[in-house]
């Protein structure tokens, strides 16, 4: 599911202990609700929130296993391998589906939507109305919100802030590995995740000098982290705009 297709996902559960979907499609029950239960404060409200655990085994998870803590079944889709690990919270109308993940301790809410292989882990939070889908990661104290929509390859770290699309540049394969390189919006500056590299365009920059001399590798990094300055905007020069 993608933010262009427009899905919501609407569960019923049947007296046969299967899910009837939006569209009428039955799908197998896959979790349940523990009786463990915590209340965890997002502003001004309180949220109750359940612990799961799986009753069929899929993709990575076996029957029995437990995992993270969801508001309600419509947090968490009982549709294909998606799953919430650990202390990973999703809350309000967000939804997790088709083989995302979300773990450690991350926490999705708000209308937001983790799709395809999709994965947030660590403390990142995605909420508001974003979308994250494909092979997208999110990971470290990252913060995705607003109307933003990221997808492809993108892999969001550190302390990221992506309130909408344009604050996220993914170009690839690129580079002596053929890997895929992300431009993103930090809260001062703009920030860099491309192979086992996580910094600032500044600190990239001057790897590649290092690494690549003038070669042609160094020559399409400048020209694609050129590119990102001129689209990219960090937080506080965006907070500061007249």
């Amino acid at each position: 599911m993608s933010r262009r297709e427009g899905v919501e996902i609407t569960v019923k559960v049947t007296q046969e202990g299967k899910i009837q979907q939006k569209d009428g499609v039955l799908a197998m029950k896959k979790y349940e609700f523990t009786e463990k239960t915590r209340i965890v404060q997002n502003g001004c409200e309180e949220t109750k929130l359940h612990r799961i655990r799986a009753v069929n085994t899929f993709g990575n998870v076996k029957a029995g296993d437990i995992g993270g803590w969801i508001e309600s079944e419509e947090c968490l889709s009982h549709d294909g391998d998606a799953w919430v690990y650990g202390d990973a919270i999703v809350s309000g109308k967000a939804c997790i589906c088709d083989n995302a993940q979300v773990y450690g301790n991350a926490w999705v809410y708000g209308k937001a939507r983790v799709c395809d292989e999709a994965r947030v882990y660590d403390e990142a939070q995605v909420y508001g109305e974003a979308w994250i889908y494909d092979e997208v990661q999110v990971c470290g104290k990252a913060r995705i919100y607003g109307e933003a929509s990221v997808n492809g390859k993108a892999w969001i770290c550190d302390k990221a802030r992506i309130r909408s699309t344009e604050n996220v540049l993914t170009v690839g394969p690129i580079g002596s590995r053929n890997d895929f390189a992300t431009f993103y919006s930090g809260e001062k500056e703009i920030l860099v995740k491309c192979g086992c590299f996580c910094g600032s365009i500044s600190e990239f920059l001057e790897k590649v000098r290092e690494t690549h001399g003038n070669g042609r590798h160094a020559l399409v990094y400048q020209a694609v982290a050129e590119t990102a300055c001129r689209q990219i905007i960090p937080q506080d020069m965006r907070e500061t705009r007249p």
